[in-house]
């Protein structure tokens, strides 16, 4: 597999497949441009070898084809900026033959951005012409969309046929990503510990049996660890449960206990009288909920625990909150584990920290910096974990 970084893109059109699916607000201005940052050292390396950059995306989930509050146009102005004033040239469709006469026009150094991939049903159904249209437009294919990678559409998957190796590579992120959760999973130090929150059991059963067989300690927060509270016979209130999982909840646990895996869950929770910022709140045993009350995050004790065993780990992976963070009430454990790992970093612990929720509260909390490495890929973060070989990493492979 050809090296990003030791490839020469001199006079080459480089056709780029990033994730700039930034989420927009009602004035259709960019409120987190991490995914943009994430993208603008593989297109500067491109640019400083004198190659040209056709970078091609999608936003959003359109449809209906084009709809103009999809439209990639929105991001010109700010992808501009983050590129220190570089103009970019913008496509309004990302086939046809503006697409293709713009793309044949460029010179080296400079972008051009095409319009939203999506808007073409052909994109997501991995359709092999779409993607050979997109594929005449470059001479050679990045893939840079770590967060698409678990994808097996037209641009992420498909369109690695239309180029020969030598011509297909990773780009930074990619390779940065790809590295990072490589070392998660294989690099062999111990202990490691994977802290796995959020609601549902369900979104997480995958990742917790794979994790069974690589993890020496698993630390379960937020919703989910109600259901193993109920499985175990604890009353737990009103508490979120999904009691259809009550048995996976106790085989996982057996399965635990015969590998000899520690499961760890919260000792004690923040619990409130309804699901609102203002609830009235208390704490109680999270397997001792009273009736009428439920839990929505970690309580102190259980906060103690998990940073202690955190801080003896070597390998550390994140994926969930332990708790409503969004709520200032009920924010505590997700940043007393946010914490816990940045210390556990900070003595020489890699962590990794992936899934929408749990990269929202590192930067939120101001911790992103202090962990070795935070994922831009939730879906396909959590799909590498569950042990899934990833087409868009496949296709380049």
């Amino acid at each position: 597999m050809t090296n990003f970084s030791s490839h020469s893109f001199a006079g080459q059109k480089a056709l780029i497949r990033v994730d700039f699916n930034v989420p927009l607000n009602s004035n259709l201005e960019i409120t987190d441009d991490n995914r943009m940052r994430a993208a603008i050292p593989t297109i500067q390396k491109i640019l400083q070898d004198g190659g040209s950059v056709i970078l091609m995306s999608h936003l959003g989930r359109p449809k209906e084809g084009p709809t103009d509050k999809y439209s990639l146009r929105h991001i010109v102005a700010h992808l501009s900026q983050l590129l220190k004033g570089q103009p970019i040239l913008f496509a309004t469709d990302c086939i046809g033959q503006e697409a293709t006469d713009l793309a044949a026009g460029l010179q080296p150094g400079q972008v051009l951005l095409l319009e939203n991939l999506r808007f073409y049903k052909e994109e997501e159904k991995g359709d092999k012409d779409f993607a050979a249209k997109l594929a005449q437009l470059g001479d050679v294919y990045v893939n840079d969309a770590f967060g698409t990678a678990h994808r097996a559409h037209a641009s992420t998957a498909v369109i690695a046929d239309f180029f020969p190796a030598g011509k297909k590579l990773f780009g930074l992120l990619m390779e940065k990503e790809v590295v990072a959760a490589e070392k998660v999973l294989h690099s062999g130090a111990r202990p490691f510990t994977a802290i796995v929150g959020g609601a549902k059991v369900s979104d997480k059963i995958l990742i917790l049996e794979n994790l069974l067989e690589k993890a020496t300690d698993i630390i379960i927060g937020g919703g989910m660890a109600y259901t193993f509270m109920k499985a175990m016979g604890g009353n737990i209130g009103n508490s979120l449960c999904e009691n259809d999982r009550i048995e996976t909840a106790l085989e996982l646990l057996k399965k635990a206990a015969e590998k000899g895996v520690k499961i760890h869950l919260p000792a004690d929770s923040v619990i409130a009288d309804k699901f609102d910022a203002n609830a009235q709140t208390a704490t109680a045993p999270s397997n001792n909920i009273p009736d009428g009350w439920m839990g929505l995050d970690i309580s102190e004790q259980a906060c103690n625990h998990f940073a202690s065993v955190i801080h003896l780990s070597k390998v550390i992976l994140w994926n969930g909150p332990m708790g409503v963070f969004e709520m200032e009430k009920f924010r505590k454990g997700t940043l007393a584990i946010a914490q816990a790992v940045a210390e556990a970093t900070a003595n020489g612990a890699f962590s990794l920290v992936g899934g929408g929720d749990s990269v929202a509260a590192v930067n939120q909390f101001g911790y992103a910096d202090k962990v070795s490495f935070v994922s831009t890929g939730g879906g396909a973060m959590l799909e590498y974990f569950e042990g899934k070989e990833l087409p868009g990493i496949a296709a380049i492979k």
